[in-house]
């Protein structure tokens, strides 16, 4: 098992369209699994990814920002609560890291999730997580679909 998971996109767009991607509930909606993003976006604040099941608004991850330099860097935690195997204790918070970085008429996204090494059952979590060796690739091929979409509409 390895620590990290980290996964690289390039997406014809400028920083701020693929932050707003990253951060606007009605476009996280669109690529993450109809979840919305709930937070005001400052160090130390909630971050819930809200979506629907049964007609009612469950949270299906929670956890705080831990840094955020807008259309640069966001760094947050992330931990199922609907899991009822894993305590809900700090330690089990993964780490969810978002580099953006412009390159001429494009931007790079570089998201890195883990430590899955210092968390309860972090094999298993990594497992699933990883997906067959795809990771987050088919959320950043999402992303990209919708930021590139916007930008031809």
């Amino acid at each position: 098992m390895q620590a990290f998971i980290t996964n690289q996109i390039i997406i014809k767009a400028s920083l701020s369209k693929v932050w707003s991607a990253l951060t606007d509930p009605d476009q996280t909606q669109k690529y993450m699994f109809g979840c919305k993003t709930v937070s005001n976006w400052n160090i130390g604040d909630s971050l819930l990814w809200i979506g629907q099941q049964e007609g009612n608004d469950i949270i299906f991850v929670k956890g705080f920002i831990l840094e955020i330099q807008p259309n640069r860097l966001l760094k947050y935690t992330v931990f199922d609560p609907n899991n009822p195997l894993i305590p809900d204790l700090p330690e089990n918070y993964l780490n969810v890291t978002y580099e953006l970085i412009e390159k001429d008429d494009h931007t790079q996204l570089t998201v890195t999730q883990g430590d899955y090494t210092k968390v309860e059952d972090g094999e298993r979590r990594y497992q699933e997580s990883y997906n067959k060796g795809e990771a987050w690739n088919p959320i950043l091929i999402e992303i990209k679909k919708l930021v590139e979409s916007e930008i031809t509409t």
